[in-house]
């Protein structure tokens, strides 16, 4: 019976130090900013995506997160408190599930609503983790208050 081998993911093995990724670019661009922070109830959540949690998403939900997040209609409250969690975790030591449902439960006693989450808290915290640049996260932000105006 042949031995069918697992791998992991990532180039680790056999790779040479090369001593960087290539010439440095003539003008820094601008910095990210560190996490989008989400206040509720007076105390503030930092939020951002590590690779670590992107991959963890990925794996649970099989499919890339932006395809997720991006996909035609409002994503499933239950993906987007699940996004919330992984992004908080680091960040927030004990950090479950229930406990990011109380949060969303005590923001929208305060006059939050799904959509609202998507475009200020979902949208914010994929542009400081690196899946959009800041201009492209503006822009489909307006887009999500467009579409909520309509409703």
């Amino acid at each position: 019976m042949e031995k069918i081998e697992m791998f992991e993911p990532g180039l680790d093995d056999g790779l040479e130090e090369t001593g960087g990724l290539g010439e440095a670019p003539a003008a820094e661009k601008p910095k990210r900013r560190c996490f989008h922070t989400w206040t509720v109830a007076g105390k503030e959540h930092k939020l951002k995506l590590t690779t670590r949690m992107i991959e963890a998403l990925e794996r649970k939900y099989r499919s890339n997160i932006l395809n997720l997040i991006t996909a035609d209609g409002l994503p499933p409250l239950s993906m987007m408190l699940t996004v919330i969690q992984a992004a908080a975790s680091p960040w927030e030591h004990g950090m479950s599930y229930e406990k990011v449902q109380a949060t969303y439960d005590r923001w929208c006693s305060e006059g939050g609503n799904q959509m609202d989450l998507l475009s200020q808290v979902i949208m914010p915290t994929m542009v400081v983790s690196g899946f959009f640049t800041e201009r492209q996260g503006d822009s489909i932000t307006a887009g999500l208050e467009d579409a909520e105006d309509l409703l």
